[in-house]
């Protein structure tokens, strides 16, 4: 069977990243999508509500994504309508840091009829893998 338009944006936002193409990136999600990543409060989103619409989308990009190594490991996937479901583990490596982290969770993304995300919702425990970095310092 064919990718799903889940999957294919799921893939082109993992490739985007690995490429650091922030533009290309921002443009393969809905203009007013929302990225929850984690879910809830934490300290990448004090208000627990997401990153709405690309320039918030952008900013976590900037603080998060853009100066860092990511890098997915994703061990199942389910895609389903016009969602996709992976459960694995994504490893980020800090600047200045050969150590990486890893956030095991499920990531959900869900896409709309033009197969751009409009909903990212990356259920992972925050406290829990900072617990078990060892970050530089």
């Amino acid at each position: 069977m064919p990718p799903t338009p889940a999957e294919i944006a799921f893939q082109r936002h993992v490739e985007l990243i690995a490429a650091g193409d922030r533009e290309a990136w921002l443009a393969n999600f809905a203009e007013d999508a929302v990225v929850e990543d984690p879910v809830g409060p934490s300290p990448l989103d004090p208000t627990g509500k997401g990153h709405r619409g690309r320039a918030a989308i952008g900013d976590f990009w900037d603080r998060v994504i853009g100066p860092c190594a990511v890098r997915f490991a994703i061990d199942r996937c389910y895609a389903c309508g016009d969602e996709i479901a992976n459960v694995g583990t994504i490893y980020n490596t800090l600047p200045g840091s050969d150590s990486e982290i890893g956030a095991e969770g499920v990531f959900v993304y869900r896409v709309d009829a033009a197969g751009k995300i409009v909903s990212l919702k990356a259920y992972w425990d925050f406290e829990a893998t900072m617990a078990g970095a060892s970050l530089p310092g």
